[in-house]
């Protein structure tokens, strides 16, 4: 898992210099909306969301199809811990449903990274991939607030795949 952490580190500090986010998130780990059984923990985490584009997928006037790369980590009150890395998009709420400028700003994202269950919930693979929707409002200071829903699983790499969901309020500070 170290490896992999630092070949992560080493790929983004040297390919991705750029302006960007970091993200500082706490929250509630293994949400279950359902009432099945849950292993409930306070989530904590970081990502590093670099304003450069990887690749645009749409129209080159229209912002949101520009696939961004992440870096990150989670750590639970259970000492689960996860490092992943991924991409995401960005849209401001207003421009993409009224078509003017708000505060508000949509951010979903998928990652893939290395996963521990510490004394946590077993997720059945070392591997395992996150998916988020975050919506966050804009300060005038530029540094936002956000709120977003998160699934964590393995995608049936292992013979278990339990997933859990997580909701957390974040903190961004923009950096150059």
């Amino acid at each position: 898992m170290k490896k992999l952490v630092s070949i992560i580190i080493i790929f983004f500090s040297t390919h991705v210099i750029a302006e960007g986010y970091d993200v500082f998130g706490i929250g509630v780990y293994d949400v279950k909306f359902d009432e099945s059984k849950t292993n409930e923990a306070v989530d904590f985490r970081f990502e590093r969301r670099f304003d450069k584009s990887l690749l645009a997928i749409g129209p080159e006037n229209y912002d949101f199809f520009n696939l961004k790369p992440f870096i990150g980590f989670e750590t639970t009150s259970d000492r689960a811990s996860y490092f992943l890395t991924g991409i995401y998009l960005e849209d401001n709420v207003g421009t993409l449903f009224a078509g003017e400028s708000s505060n508000f700003i949509f951010t979903p994202s998928v990652g893939i990274g290395a996963y521990d269950d510490g004394n946590g919930n077993e997720l059945g693979h070392t591997i395992e991939f996150r998916t988020t929707l975050e919506i966050s409002y804009e300060l005038k200071n530029k540094n936002r607030i956000g709120l977003s829903y998160g699934h964590i699983s393995n995608a049936n790499l292992g013979d278990n795949n339990p997933g859990v969901e997580i909701i957390s309020f974040s903190y961004q500070v923009p950096f150059k």
